[in-house]
């Protein structure tokens, strides 16, 4: 038999009363577990988040966000300028150079000339390379006598694999 819309309408009305009072009833059991939670370990309002101000009572989506705001702000992020010209023209050394300095460095200028702080010295950038490249030069670890060495790192030159087919040891090779 089948049921007209008013008969379905009740039963659809009958069921969402049921409903509300099974969500009031489990509602309350868990609100009595978090108001038992908050005593035992002495939570604030601040603490849980119930503060009186606006951001406060949003959802726990924007509480996430404002954490990763919070830790966005704790990262050291310099606004000092590091590079300068003549007409007062400031760059942080962030995103791509700005177009006064691209022209500058397109007319022959370094990069060095536009430095903030110490005065460019002529050759500095050449030595900061020198520098750089030191510290990742590998550590000789075999030799073949013949100045042909390896650091142990990275795929086994073809002098190495040839000497060990010899029946040389890896620890007589050593450097």
């Amino acid at each position: 038999m089948t049921q007209s819309y008013s008969q379905l309408r009740k039963k659809i009305d009958s069921l969402q009363q049921k409903a509300d009072s099974a969500r009031m009833k489990e509602a309350a059991g868990i609100v009595a577990r978090i108001r038992q939670a908050i005593s035992f370990y002495g939570l604030t309002a601040a603490e849980l988040g119930l503060g009186n101000d606006s951001a406060s009572k949003g959802s726990a989506v924007l509480g996430r966000s404002r954490v990763r705001a919070a830790n966005r702000s704790k990262r050291k992020i310099s606004s000092e300028a590091k590079f300068r010209d003549e007409a007062g023209n400031e760059w942080v050394g962030r995103g791509p150079r700005p177009l006064w300095l691209r022209t500058a460095l397109a007319s022959g200028k370094s990069l060095n000339d536009f430095t903030v702080g110490s005065p460019a010295k002529p050759g500095a950038a050449a030595k900061t390379a020198v520098k750089r490249m030191s510290k990742r030069k590998p550590v000789a670890k075999f030799t073949d006598g013949a100045g042909r060495t390896w650091s142990g790192r990275g795929r086994k030159p073809g002098w190495f694999t040839s000497a060990l087919a010899q029946g040389k040891s890896p620890d007589s090779m050593r450097a």
